[in-house]
């Protein structure tokens, strides 16, 4: 596939970090001060490194199978099972934790953040470099007319 990538600006890509770092960090903060058992602590922190792998895993899937770069089957299907399972193992934890409504939800949403952040961040350094290598090739095609 034969497309040209846009660099994307600094200002997106500065706000896709800081929301990752708001995201991961805040969720962890969450946990640090919690009142909860250690393991309790651990499955959560587990559940949100799951998470943005998955997110991370499934968005270069996605992206290779549109730039023509083969994808098997079965790693596109792990990679939607595992964002799915990752989501469901959140949910199932906060439904069944004996936390108050408003610390459900700040998990949640510092989950959420944390995922799309991750996605975003992921995409931006692959166009950056898709761009930067672009750009080489566009130089030396020049080069080599002139």
């Amino acid at each position: 596939m034969n497309q040209t990538t846009q660099k994307p600006s600094n200002a997106f890509i500065g706000a896709s970090w800081v929301a990752l770092l708001a995201g991961t960090i805040s969720y962890n903060v969450g946990l640090w001060n919690a009142d909860m058992q250690l393991n309790e602590k651990g499955y959560y922190f587990t559940v949100l490194m799951y998470g943005l792998f998955s997110a991370v895993s499934l968005q270069k899937a996605v992206r290779d199978d549109l730039e023509g770069i083969k994808v098997t089957s079965i790693y596109f299907g792990i990679s939607w099972f595992s964002v799915v399972l990752s989501i469901l193992l959140l949910v199932i934890g906060l439904w069944n934790a004996e936390l108050m409504r408003s610390e459900k939800g700040f998990y949640g949403m510092a989950f959420t953040l944390s995922v799309f952040a991750a996605i975003a961040v992921q995409k931006n350094i692959r166009d950056s470099q898709n761009s930067k290598q672009e750009n080489i090739t566009h130089q030396l095609n020049e080069q080599i007319i002139n």
